[in-house]
């Protein structure tokens, strides 16, 4: 067979069907139509949630009881894959074979189940422009062959002993490790800062001919793309808060986390990160305790955030370049430590937490705040997966730079939280401090990300000397400002009916980038839905509300099991780069639904604010008996739907209002009965969506060009962070003089617009100052290539820790500083390795310098630190780069660098 038609893909699925239906219950085999004479609780042309089951086109969930499900979900991935493959090549695992944007392209439509490809030269583009009907699709388990020529760089480095890339990269024959494939069609992947070293990737030559080769199994039939068929309880959960409802299908999801929580608690009383995760993560565990874990699991919520902290600092485990502090979001963890003490008002865990949640945030005032803006620098709050959310030119230093509406939001309620810890333990100097913090975080976010025509905030101000805003909407971050009160009430209402949602829940960026496969691109994470879904609530808006819980339940109930996320367009699991089961942030989310919303736990620092809000589409009793709260237990029960209360009882006396004091003790009984309020609400419920690619802009004799980009009826030109035209053309003509920096946007016919063009800087030399450091420090003595000069320097926590320059400025006005460096203390996605030194002008704090890994080994892969602005007088002046006490990063040994010049250049 050479292909799989839409016709006899369709015949497939009504076979698996008719199989998986055949193996039922005769009771059981007119499920469908049982299910759909019934009223939904939601429904869409997507899939329907009942009471009691779940239906999404053939496949159903049926809730058998509060401790069982049956489902016959099978992933449909394999049946309707492209044939078009779109791949590139990379030396030692870098996106070097061509610019951005430009990659190879072959039709794959296997004769006797293979495909070859024609042989490719590296760094040459091959298209395959044969036409393919519409309903052929690539079939499982298709065997490709890739033929690569590797003749210009072997030749070159014959030669010369090296080969320059299109991309820049010079690769040393020495330094020649591999070459690897990457591309977005399963097995492939984009993730070039995972690819080197990975076997299954890289293309050999085993004849030594030139022509290296890999042969594929596409689009393979795994057994992971089918879920398990039933779920039983297996573990006893009585030790926990009971959920009962008049829905089946709640109970049993309540019953399904509860079972997946236990399952993720470590022997060692941590918190394990999912099936596939072992481990305590930071942001994780945070991000879970502050949903439900601090309520039901407080001693291990303990145990796993005290295991990410060191030196009296809270750890940044993930994130690119190093991490800390390209990425800063460590800081979920101050929250989560205060969601724990508000559930249990331990004393010495307020103390212990605080003094380590301090330290923390002086030291990002000086690593990461931009005085400028208010707010804080660093990578996206989990989308820490760069080419998943960033454009790809960005490098980790760029990604230091850039100032994210999730970060930003963990940062200002961490300060938010130190303030309040401050407080109990009257700290009135420091309260004061970490509140002027938050305030100027928040101001910042609303001044500088609110999109006002768009109803929500925008994704991240990114670019280099002169930012520009990426306007789209990110959804843990929008959610975030809502339930911290960034955002006024009039905003939240507005942000939760205006930001984008999809047929299957709210994805986590959007639109979507292209060539990009989906995890963090085109992906809904179920822990994300949950804090949509408190937005929501916060923000009284009943319709989002019921479909973000049923956009919980549905995966849920039909993979059985909380998985991490699944494919937005989709709603399948199967389609993502990486996946697990039991996932701990899924799971607590979905427990988080009935403490805090259908119940409305709002935990304050001695007591719980009831805030129930139930649904109209779950309108009914909803009973949580054995819920303990520091020394008392709790039964309670809410009826009827809305989000007033009309009447509340403890022990069946009235109470004054709906608060659950702190000092409470033994068992107690609450009633609460709602008013059955119409709430209403309206959101954005619209298609999945892909912007332009990025144009590539090059500048040569005056004139800015770029190739044209598909899709694209305009480009914007935008300089020094402002619109500078908008052109049909692909040139512009500009003249070099005082400082401009040019970035290029495609625009489509909707008016959506691409990432923005890498920055190009365009200066009279006059107004560039270049510095050899070696002049100024001893000249190290590592045998590294491509610097500049005579040498370069070695910075580290034991040499130069002071590099002192003197410089002469020809006239006044505002510097740009920054530093070609190399670091190859580790990988780009991974290790904790990232340089940080504090820059100094005159003696006198002027910021923060950030040299990330590039790469493990690669010390002679150089490139450009962020830059730091500094208002300069003509004259001589003395720059200094300097390791300061909160310049240690989160390796705390080695903290090292390579520095070959410093640039100096005037921007206004």
């Amino acid at each position: 067979m050479k292909y799989i038609s839409l016709r006899s893909s369709l015949l497939f699925s009504l076979l698996v069907m008719g199989a998986c239906q055949s193996q039922k219950p005769s009771s059981e085999t007119t499920i469908t139509s049982e299910v759909t004479a019934a009223n939904p609780i939601y429904k869409s042309d997507a899939y329907a949630i009942y009471p009691d089951s779940v239906v999404q086109g053939e496949h159903v969930a049926r809730i058998l009881s509060p401790t069982e499900i049956t489902s016959n979900y099978k992933s449909p991935v394999n049946l309707f894959m492209s044939p078009g493959v779109t791949f590139k090549f990379a030396i030692n695992g870098r996106d070097n074979e061509m610019v951005p944007g430009t990659d190879h392209f072959f039709n794959c439509i296997p004769a006797d189940g293979a495909c070859v490809t024609p042989v490719i030269t590296f760094g040459k583009q091959m298209k395959d422009d044969a036409e393919v009907p519409k309903d052929v699709y690539l079939a499982p388990n298709s065997k490709m062959t890739v033929r690569l020529n590797m003749s210009p760089v072997l030749d070159a480095f014959k030669k010369q002993g090296f080969y320059t890339t299109p991309t820049g990269d010079k690769i040393y024959k020495e330094d020649f490790k591999g070459v690897y494939i990457a591309g977005g069609t399963d097995p492939l992947s984009w993730d070039f800062d995972n690819l080197g070293g990975k076997k299954e990737a890289e293309l050999t030559d085993p004849d030594s001919d030139g022509i290296y080769e890999i042969s594929l199994l596409m689009n393979e039939n795994r057994d992971e793309k089918m879920t398990a068929q039933q779920w039983t309880m297996s573990h006893n959960t009585s030790a926990f808060p009971q959920y009962l409802s008049d829905y089946p299908v709640a109970n049993a999801l309540y019953n399904l986390a509860l079972e997946e929580m236990i399952n993720a608690v470590e022997p060692d009383s941590t918190l394990r990160t999912g099936k596939e995760w072992a481990g305590v993560w930071t942001r994780d565990i945070s991000y879970s305790i502050i949903l439900s874990m601090a309520q039901v699991q407080p001693k291990v919520s303990m145990y796993s955030l005290m295991r990410k902290v060191k030196d009296g600092r809270i750890v940044q485990d993930t994130g690119t370049g190093g991490a800390y502090p390209v990425s800063t979001d460590r800081v979920i963890w101050a929250v989560a430590a205060w969601e724990v003490y508000k559930t249990t008002g331990d004393e010495k865990w307020l103390r212990e937490t605080y003094a380590i949640v301090k330290k923390s945030l002086l030291d990002d005032q000086k690593n990461a705040l931009n005085l400028e803006t208010g707010m804080m620098r660093g990578e996206s709050s989990f989308l820490d997966w760069r080419e998943q959310t960033y454009p790809r030119w960005m490098q980790p230093a760029d990604i230091f730079e850039s100032e994210n509406l999730g970060t930003n939001a963990a940062h200002y309620q961490a300060n938010i939280v130190a303030a309040q810890m401050a407080d109990l333990l009257n700290d009135k100097e420091s309260a004061a401090l970490f509140r002027k913090v938050a305030e100027g975080i928040k101001e910042g976010i609303n001044k500088q990300l609110w999109q006002e025509d768009k109803g929500y905030y925008a994704q991240y101000l990114y670019g280099r000397n002169y930012k520009i805003l990426s306007p789209r909407a990110e959804a843990l971050g929008e959610a975030l400002t809502v339930i911290f009160d960034i955002a006024d009430d009039a905003r939240s209402k507005t942000i939760v009916a205006s930001t984008p949602v999809t047929d299957f829940g709210i994805p986590n960026i959007y639109p979507q980038i292209p060539g990009i496969p989906p995890y963090h691109n085109n992906a809904t994470w179920p822990f994300v839905q949950s804090y949509w879904s408190l937005a929501a609530a916060d923000a009284g808006n009943e319709k989002a509300l019921t479909e973000s819980i049923s956009a919980i339940y549905r995966p849920a109930a039909l993979f059985l099991t909380n998985k991490e996320n699944f494919v937005s367009t989709s709603g399948d699991y199967a389609g993502t780069q990486v996946n697990s089961s039991n996932m701990l942030w899924s799971l607590a989310g979905s427990l988080s639904m009935v403490y805090k919303v259908y119940f409305g736990m709002d935990f304050k620092a001695n007591e719980i604010e009831l805030k129930p809000f139930v649904p109209k589409a779950f309108a009914g009793t909803h009973k949580l008996t054995n819920y303990s709260y520091r020394k008392a237990v709790l039964d309670l029960e809410v009826s009827g739907h809305g989000n007033q209360i009309k009447s509340i009882t403890m022990d069946s006396k009235p109470m004054d209002k709906p608060v659950i004091p702190g000092n409470l003790t033994g068992k107690h009984t609450i009633k609460i009965e709602l008013a059955n309020n119409e709430v209403g609400g309206e959101l954005n419920h619209t298609e999945g969506y892909t912007s332009p690619d990025t144009p590539n802009v090059t500048y040569s004799s005056g004139k800015l060009s770029w190739p044209a980009v598909d899709g694209a009826v305009a480009y914007q030109v935008m300089k020094n962070g402002k619109l500078l035209e908008r052109t049909i053309s692909t040139t512009l003509n500009v003249n070099p003089g005082t400082y401009a920096e040019y970035m290029v946007l495609a625009e489509d016919k909707n008016g959506v617009t691409s990432f923005g063009s890498e920055p190009l800087a365009i200066v009279a030399d006059k107004y560039k100052l270049v510095y050899e450091l070696e002049k100024s420090a001893p000249k190290a003595t590592q045998p590294y290539r491509d610097f500049s000069g005579s040498g370069f320097v070695e910075i580290s926590k034991q040499k130069n820790k002071e590099v002192k320059v003197t410089i002469t400025v020809p006239e006044d006005g505002v510097y740009a500083v920054d530093f070609r460096y190399s670091n190859g203390n580790g990988p780009i996605n991974t290790s904790n390795k990232a340089a940080i030194r504090t820059l100094k002008q005159n003696g006198t704090f002027a910021g923060t310098v950030v040299l990330p890994q590039r790469g493990t080994d690669e010390w002679n892969n150089w490139g450009f630190t962020n830059s730091v602005e500094v208002p300069l007088k003509k004259g001589k002046q003395t720059i200094s780069l300097t390791f300061e006490p909160h310049n240690e990063n989160m390796n705390g040994d080695v903290n090292q660098a390579m520095l070959d010049y410093m640039r100096v250049v005037k921007i206004r």
